[in-house]
């Protein structure tokens, strides 16, 4: 086996700094992703059926369809049907097309996280005459979040690896970049190696800090014996 050691170890300060742009891409899809996720899982518990029928079809297209097919249909194909859309970046795109992507999933996670939440609460609050706002943001709100979380997170996960598919669209992240390196050196295993082993690193770490914050938000809600005697 003819490994090349200390190219291998030269590669990540390399390929380290096209860390931000993938991490942007990531982070800016994800705020996307959440915001349209929470309209879908509004509709989708909506009273009147037709935006409900309407939340289903958006879910089920947009889970259905290949993430690649749906950056390609957003750069290449909107321009041609809507000339607004001519002088879109690449960027912009891979941004709409991962954050659109995502909040399909994201509305599943989110509806039953609010189906969760125990319907006694609830009626209590309706009971007391509570507002359906304040019933929704001091009862709703925080369980369903909390119960949210780790499904969440691991879709964040799965989008930070997703960005690797917005080199197609000519956008040079991480993945992108280890392409490129690969293809001058043609190295190819150290370099996609290097890259995988980024995306781990960079997961791992992740991942540790959503069990943080996990940890902090279910405080308030733990039983302790603290004081029973």
């Amino acid at each position: 086996m003819n490994f090349d050691w200390e190219y291998f170890f030269s590669l990540f300060a390399r390929l380290t700094a096209y860390l931000p742009i993938t991490l942007f891409l990531a982070i800016i899809a994800m705020v996307l992703a959440i915001l349209v996720g929470a309209v879908m899982t509004w509709l989708q518990l909506s009273r009147w059926a037709l935006l409900r029928y309407f939340a289903k079809f958006y879910i089920s297209l947009f889970r259905g369809m290949p993430t690649l097919v749906e950056l390609f249909l957003i750069f290449y194909g909107l321009p041609q049907l809507f000339p607004v859309f001519q002088g879109m970046t690449a960027l912009t795109a891979a941004i709409v097309g991962l954050g659109l992507k995502q909040s399909a999933y994201l509305s599943e996670i989110f509806r039953a996280a609010v189906s969760s939440v125990d319907k006694g609460q609830i009626e209590a609050g309706q009971t007391l005459t509570i507002s359906p706002w304040k019933l929704f943001l001091h009862v709703i709100l925080p369980q369903s979040a909390l119960n949210a979380l780790p499904a969440t997170g691991n879709t964040f996960a799965s989008l930070i690896k997703e960005t690797s598919l917005a080199f197609t669209l000519g956008i040079t992240e991480l993945f992108g970049n280890a392409k490129m390196v690969a293809g001058e050196s043609f190295k190819y295993f150290e370099t996609y190696l290097a890259a995988g082993l980024l995306y781990w690193l960079v997961i791992v770490l992740y991942s540790a800090l959503q069990n943080q914050i996990e940890e902090e938000l279910e405080k308030p809600y733990r039983r302790t014996t603290d004081g029973i005697h």
